[in-house]
């Protein structure tokens, strides 16, 4: 059954993202940002409307009025794709730090451009998180809510990767609130792309996180936010010793 939901979905999502694509070229043409963000935005509303109906899935959002006014960093859990829809319309000026093969992707990757994604090119080393660094300052200054995913890649449900660098470095240049996000995603949205689960999927939106000192304070205030939002809403996450993660960052 979870392959038939993953079926009807995936069909779903690419005869919306072609219509949708396409309709786009007017507002690529015309190279407006503010119509290529509202775009994005209501392709993203469709694509989730289309996953909770096709797949059974109820999606609660708890936590809400953690998020500040004005610029922030969301400090997200990555599980599934789904993530990289659903903060499209959680937060009023989205901006997410994106993988530049993304931007490659025809009729879509050139709105990821055009309505203010940021892509990172990961082979290209320091190189790439001082060009990260430039256009995250530019975004904050628009007032823009910038996602991140800390660990730097799709996890399983429970899993834990070390925090990568980047977010560290953004953390310090920005002063602007670290919000810390957990999920159970990847419960539903399987990382293979036939396979979709019913049940309840949580985002789950924690207080900011507290001012500290370098970057074992912030890796240590991130995991252990994290942990007590899991714990607090009944999410899985592996308890492992964060001392063991500070060596490996």
């Amino acid at each position: 059954m979870s392959i038939l939901r993953g079926l009807l979905f995936n069909l779903y999502f690419l005869i919306l993202t072609v219509i949708m694509g396409l309709g786009a070229i007017p507002i690529r043409l015309m190279k407006r940002q503010d119509l290529a963000l509202s775009y994005a935005k209501l392709w993203s509303r469709a694509v989730l409307f289309g996953f909770a109906q096709l797949c059974s899935v109820k999606i609660e959002v708890h936590g809400r009025d953690n998020i500040p006014a004005g610029p922030s960093l969301i400090a997200s859990q990555h599980q599934s794709f789904f993530d990289g829809f659903v903060w499209m319309n959680l937060v009023p000026l989205p901006t997410y730090i994106i993988k530049a093969e993304l931007t490659k992707i025809p009729l879509v990757g050139p709105m990821l451009v055009l309505s203010g994604m940021i892509p990172v090119e990961r082979s290209a080393g320091s190189k790439a998180l001082r060009t990260m660094m430039k256009d995250s300052a530019r975004a904050h200054a628009s007032d823009r809510q910038i996602i991140i995913f800390p660990e730097g890649t799709r996890t399983l449900p429970g899993e834990r990767h070390p925090i990568q660098p980047g977010i560290i470095a953004l953390a310090r240049q920005a002063n602007v609130p670290v919000v810390p996000v957990a999920t159970n995603s990847g419960l539903f949205w399987d990382r293979s792309p036939w396979r979709k689960k019913p049940g309840v999927l949580k985002v789950v939106i924690g207080a900011p996180l507290p001012s500290t000192e370098g970057r074992n304070g912030f890796t240590t205030a991130l995991n252990e936010a994290w942990d007590e939002l899991c714990a607090t809403h009944e999410l899985p996450r592996n308890t492992v010793d964060n001392s063991v993660e500070l060596q490996r960052v």
